[in-house]
């Protein structure tokens, strides 16, 4: 059975930064490439981040040059690094295997 599940977020003033992590298991983690979504209040889910197998990364517009994504294919977990954190980051974050597959998800909330 496939799990995912975020953990990092957080209350972060403007400018601030998180990490971050979702640990995978119930597959083959280092076989699939992973995302991160986002989802605020009364907007659609959004791809923040995609990240292959091997560690080529690919971003939203909003994310290029803030976030990075990484991967430890040992550990079968994905991590997101958020820095230079807006008020417009406020969302849930959610890992993704590629498949209908999703955690709870971890607030994060940018605000003074």
């Amino acid at each position: 059975q496939v799990q995912l599940v975020e953990s990092g977020g957080g209350l972060v003033q403007p400018g601030g930064f998180l990490r971050l992590s979702c640990a995978a298991s119930g597959f083959t983690f280092s076989d699939y490439a992973m995302r991160w979504y986002r989802q605020a209040p009364g907007k659609e889910r959004e791809l923040v981040a995609h990240i292959e197998p091997r560690g080529d990364a690919r971003y939203a517009t909003s994310a290029e040059g803030r976030f990075e994504i990484s991967r430890d294919n040992l550990k079968a977990t994905v991590y997101l690094q958020m820095n230079l954190l807006k008020p417009e980051d406020t969302a849930v974050y959610y890992c993704n295997d590629g498949f209908n597959h999703w955690g709870r998800g971890t607030q994060v909330t940018v605000s003074s």
